[in-house]
């Protein structure tokens, strides 16, 4: 089957010996189908937010600064921002080589370097520093006298599968985790508890599978920032995880 969002679901359909849909009829189904839609974007859901660090939600955004600004918002999308992956890239033309930045606590931004965003006369230049904000935004020090290139690591919270040939960010080779979840939430649509159960365990089975294959479980030190695509308070933190 095509990895996709109509071939997931005919995965499903198969197995409850369901008619098949077809690229033409898909996005009018409705009754069983429907919820067999909602079923396979529903188990992807649970296997994003099952894990914050899944290999195949990360990301590198690059973002052109904006001279004599000090604030700025997060992508849209992102679930867990990497503080330590901030950095202002080289560029000839601007006269600043590769810079990473070193992460400081707002208390200490607000104590140290908050009087740039009043006092045009305090130093700008290349950033040297990072700061997390608590609206869910991050505050670079020196202010950017000009209009450097940063770039940062994050992971990210993808959104529900619509189209046909929309694909999950989940490898192809755990197909199987999905159709089992979505088996899961469709015995549960249908009113059937016992099988749903059944197929509770193998999905949870399927993804402490994909945390052996995927996650590296090597403590290490990481600053992160948990953004409310968490489903969660947000919160910025440095800490040791186990991953």
């Amino acid at each position: 089957m095509a990895y996709n969002f109509l071939g997931l679901v005919n995965a499903m359909n198969r197995r409850l010996n369901e008619v098949e849909l077809t690229s033409s009829n898909f996005a009018t189904a409705t009754g069983f189908y429907s919820q067999a839609k909602d079923a396979v974007n529903a188990a992807i859901r649970y296997i994003n937010q099952s894990e914050y660090f899944w290999s195949f939600n990360h990301t590198t955004k690059e973002q052109t600064l904006v001279a004599n600004t000090s604030r700025y918002a997060f992508p849209t999308d992102a679930k867990v921002i990497n503080f330590n992956t901030f950095r202002i890239k080289e560029n000839t033309t601007l006269g600043n080589s590769t810079t990473r930045l070193t992460e400081i606590v707002y208390e200490d931004y607000l104590d140290r370097f908050v009087d740039q965003e009043y006092n045009s006369s305090t130093g700008q230049g290349v950033p040297r520093h990072v700061a997390q904000a608590p609206d869910l935004k991050f505050i670079m020090t020196p202010e950017p006298d000009k209009a450097y290139e940063l770039v940062f690591e994050y992971y990210t919270f993808p959104t529900d599968l619509s189209a046909t040939t929309d694909a999950p960010t989940i490898p192809e080779r755990f197909q199987h985790v999905i159709v089992d979840g979505a088996m899961h939430y469709g015995y549960l649509f249908r009113g059937n508890t016992q099988d749903a159960m059944v197929m509770k365990e193998k999905f949870d089975e399927g993804i402490k599978y994909m945390r052996s294959q995927l996650i590296n479980r090597t403590p290490y030190v990481r600053s992160y920032m948990l953004t409310g695509n968490t489903g969660g308070v947000s919160t910025g933190f440095s800490s040791v995880f186990n991953i």
